[in-house]
């Protein structure tokens, strides 16, 4: 029986703006960052979530992904296509402001929806997050 979802692949172009980004922009700590030959795995989590991490993929053409879909891939990306996930808050704006201090690139400032919420950022490879706050009670 399946008990927990512990990571999560994220795919960047290139994993030292990533790992800079992830940690100095976001706050993130570094779980792992090992290189093995020319493979290297590198991860990083949310300090207040010690048991998830956010594994930081090279977009190359190496491995089991050839470079024609890796470059589609990363054109998919960069086009806005790929929403990767949604990080909470429990305060948005406060958190939006820190961020966007530290150059985080926002596509819309804090809204309120239905559900709370939601501001929406990307990182340097142009993947998508949603920032979120939830709505009391939900």
């Amino acid at each position: 029986m399946i008990q927990r979802f512990t990571a999560a692949t994220l795919f960047v172009a290139d994993q030292d703006e990533a790992k800079d980004f992830y940690v100095n922009k976001l706050g993130f700590e570094v779980r792992m960052d090992q290189s093995m030959g020319s493979f290297r795995w590198l991860t990083v989590g949310p300090k207040a979530q010690p048991d998830f991490q956010i594994i930081l993929m090279k977009l190359a053409g190496e491995g089991h992904m050839s470079a024609e879909n890796a470059a589609a891939l990363r054109e998919l990306i960069q086009r806005g296509i790929s929403a990767a996930g949604i990080f909470e808050t429990a305060d948005i704006q406060k958190t939006y402001e820190e961020l966007k201090a530290r150059g985080v690139e926002f596509v819309s400032p804090p809204e309120k929806k239905f559900y709370g919420w939601e501001a929406v950022f990307k990182d340097p490879t142009g993947n998508w997050f949603s920032l979120g706050e939830r709505k009391p009670g939900a």
